[in-house]
């Protein structure tokens, strides 16, 4: 087997371009993190990469819900909620130090969701440091 390159992932339909991939997986079934979840987002003018975290409740129905209100927390639109903490650094690296090696106890608690937070940290270092604007997935 011949190694592959990008050209051999953007043309084989048998392959999948990385774009494709990643929607098909973007709309798998995911459980909800207990731990809670975060709001990322850039601070251009300070050069931050910032991280809301804010707790939920996840019910029997697999829902996260406020744990002051027990109603279920919109995914779409504007919620007025207060965050926990705010972590933030200048690289991706620096803010999972201080998520995930500060906080004793850490808020994240399944390694799905690290997974996705260093992912949309990296996307988002890249858009502070290249200029661009960034939207979490």
């Amino acid at each position: 087997m011949y190694p592959l390159n990008k050209a051999d992932l953007t043309m084989n339909p048998m392959i999948g371009s990385p774009t494709a991939i990643d929607q098909k997986l973007s709309r798998r079934h995911i459980d909800l993190d207990p731990g809670g979840y975060f709001i990322i987002y850039l601070d251009a003018d300070a050069a931050l990469i910032c991280a809301k975290h804010f707790t939920n409740v996840i019910d029997d129905r697999g829902l996260a819900v406020d744990p002051e209100t027990g109603k279920p927390i919109p995914v779409r639109g504007k919620v007025a909620r207060a965050h926990t903490t705010i972590f933030s650094g200048r690289t991706a690296k620096e803010v999972c130090v201080k998520i995930f090696e500060e906080p004793q106890p850490c808020p994240v608690t399944q390694l799905d969701h690290a997974a996705y937070l260093g992912r949309e940290l990296m996307r988002a270092e890249f858009a502070l440091t290249s200029g661009q604007e960034y939207i979490q997935d």
